[in-house]
């Protein structure tokens, strides 16, 4: 086979840009510290990255949704420690009334003091969560869930509990009908009794004047019972927003994995070997250099030379 000064000078330069352009490549990819700078450059790895980043932004909307659901349940389950507290203060006015020595004097001022907790118990029934939202507004609220009526403390909300759109149910707000209006009666099995009715009904017999010591008996009796009833109940919705809390947890670490298993993914399909790669820059740039001092001293061994 015969070759020719020219094929064999158009060989070598040919050879010479295919070194120039790898060794070009590798420093760019030493540049971006990416092995893959575009899907051209591996389809399989390209696909596999991006089905990786599509898991990390699901899990990023994910813990959205559980950080959203946190706070609320951290604020509610706040609001209803205070609703206990409140009430055990009640509670303890209350006893204080049955004392044989109070006049109908001392009865009312009870029942006056009464009167404050059961307005601050009010507040913290219709308390938001300082973005808008109504933390006992049930399934939705654009105003206090509860209202003050002259028949009685009525619920506004939708009842239920609002969910955040996370892959398991995290409830964005507390049943506030539930919590604070029907606690079990423990007089009429079956039936329920609110916070508000309770109070209203135990202000009202403190206040009355005039009664013989089996009434007052009968109505702190009656009081103590329903204060015991609806703060019962407000410990178990505590308990249900604590569980809440238990689980936001238990799906931030799940959430957490998720997304460093994504991102593992996304790295090995398209993230530089830093070691490997300098080394194969290095062995590309002595193969170069090699193969430019080849070719000088193989353009010196045309025919033209030795006739010149």
């Amino acid at each position: 086979m015969r070759i020719s000064t020219a094929y064999l000078f158009e060989t070598s330069v040919a050879n010479l840009q295919k070194r120039q352009q790898a060794l070009a490549d590798t420093q760019s990819q030493l540049t971006s510290g990416k092995r893959v700078q575009q899907a051209s450059d591996d389809p399989a790895a390209a696909a596999t990255a991006q089905r990786a980043m599509l898991r990390a932004a699901q899990a990023d909307a994910q813990q959205r949704a559980v950080d959203a659901s946190k706070n609320a349940m951290q604020q509610s389950e706040s609001a209803l420690g205070n609703g206990v507290d409140l009430l055990q203060q009640a509670r303890a006015l209350v006893v204080n009334a049955g004392n044989g020595s109070y006049t109908d004097a001392d009865r009312a001022s009870l029942a006056q003091q009464l009167k404050g907790l059961r307005d601050q118990l009010f507040a913290v029934a219709n308390s938001t969560d300082g973005n808008g939202r109504y933390l006992f507004g049930g399934q939705g609220s654009d105003q206090p869930p509860l209202l003050d009526a002259p028949g009685g403390v009525v619920y506004q909300g939708a009842p239920g509990q609002a969910q955040a759109a996370s892959g398991q149910p995290m409830p964005l707000s507390i049943d506030g009908r539930a919590a604070w209006l029907q606690a079990s009666d423990p007089n009429n099995p079956g039936a329920t009794v609110s916070v508000f009715g309770t109070l209203d009904k135990t202000i009202a017999a403190l206040s009355t004047p005039g009664q013989t010591s089996a009434q007052v008996a009968q109505a702190v009796s009656t009081g103590l019972a329903g204060i015991d009833a609806v703060s019962n109940n407000l410990s178990a919705w505590r308990s249900a927003a604590g569980a809440a809390l238990n689980r936001a947890d238990a799906m931030t670490a799940q959430i957490s994995q998720t997304k460093l298993d994504a991102t593992t993914q996304q790295s090995n399909a398209v993230d530089l070997d830093m070691v490997q790669a300098i080394s194969n820059f290095q062995n590309q740039q002595t193969g170069y250099d090699a193969a430019l001092k080849t070719y000088s001293m193989v353009q010196q061994m045309s025919l033209f030379q030795y006739l010149k």
